[in-house]
């Protein structure tokens, strides 16, 4: 085993590596941005005694969702990715960034990712607290 190829081996593996963190850091400012704006929604609501806004603070709540779903989806799609390239032989190394093999697999798709357990109990619940919420600020 040449030195030179199994560094490169490890190089690549450090590239998808880096966009795996990436997308996991978009998909905490999310969850993060999705909380603010929701709340600060509601905050209006109840200053100005409008249900309004709390009818649109669902708007942002299906957005985020969309959004986490596919950012979910192409870290999930870069971690399979990981895991092929951790299983060539170094001599097969291109530091191809291409997810697209892996698009295939139910659980890599954008619906996939969406209706993923933890962003599913994510959203779902905070829309129930919403319409918990809603009766409650009247």
């Amino acid at each position: 085993m040449d030195e030179n190829s199994q560094a490169n081996k490890h190089k690549h593996l450090d590239f998808i590596q880096a966009a795996i963190n990436r997308m996991a850091g978009n998909l905490f400012l999310l969850k993060g941005w999705s909380i603010t704006l929701i709340a600060a929604l509601f905050a209006l609501a109840a200053k100005d005694s409008n249900k309004l806004y709390i009818v649109i603070a669902y708007f942002p709540l299906f957005i985020f969702w969309a959004l986490d779903g596919y950012f979910l989806s192409q870290e999930r799609k870069f971690r399979a990715l990981y895991d092929h390239v951790r299983t060539l032989d170094e001599s097969q190394i291109d530091f191809s960034m291409d997810t697209r093999p892996f698009s295939s697999d139910i659980r890599n798709t954008w619906a996939g990712s969406a209706s993923s357990k933890t962003l599913v109990v994510y959203y779902a619940g905070l829309a129930v607290v919403m319409l918990i919420l809603m009766y409650v600020v009247r």
